[in-house]
């Protein structure tokens, strides 16, 4: 993008904004930023459903069925976001993942990743024990609420940016 230095501080971006002006008119324009709006809180609901189905069975045993089947759509949601969230960060950053302003909210994805792809290996590679998968899945739930908490930030960020904006041009 062409940016001078001097204008942004050196490195393309002014101060500790989220955004470029560019950055932020292609992610207002694109339905990727709907899409993912829709998406995320979609996924945090199936992922509350999902942690009561999995303590359920950690706690009494009984419904293992449901757990793994939650956890099996938990992680196809996942892997949606996770796709479209890619195509976002093409379209806004000209990067598929790890574009400067998302890169911790990246690393921490693949890891959630990671971890959810182990419990499905798990599961339809009948490795280890049913409460053996349930933990892999409670620790990828874990690392999913670092990651949502991260990017619950990010939006936060981007409102003050964009309040910041305003009354500067306002």
């Amino acid at each position: 993008m062409p940016h001078t230095a001097a204008a942004f501080g050196g490195n393309g971006y002014q101060g500790s904004a989220l955004y470029t002006p560019e950055e932020r008119k292609r992610r207002d324009e694109t339905y990727w930023t709907v899409v993912q709006g829709i998406l995320a809180p979609v996924q945090f609901l199936v992922f509350a459903i999902s942690l009561v189905l999995v303590s359920r069975y950690l706690m009494t045993g009984s419904g293992e069925v449901s757990a793994d089947a939650s956890i099996v759509f938990k992680t196809l949601i996942l892997y949606t976001i996770m796709v479209t969230g890619s195509i976002w960060e093409k379209v806004v950053f000209g990067k598929w993942l790890f574009a400067r302003p998302f890169f911790w909210e990246d690393v921490f994805s693949m890891l959630v990743l990671a971890l959810h792809t182990a419990y499905l290996i798990m599961l339809f590679g009948g490795i280890g024990s049913t409460r053996e998968r349930m933990l892999i899945a409670l620790a990828a739930y874990a690392v999913y609420v670092i990651n949502a908490a991260q990017f619950l930030l990010k939006l936060r960020a981007a409102r003050l940016q964009a309040n910041q904006d305003l009354a500067v041009t306002g």
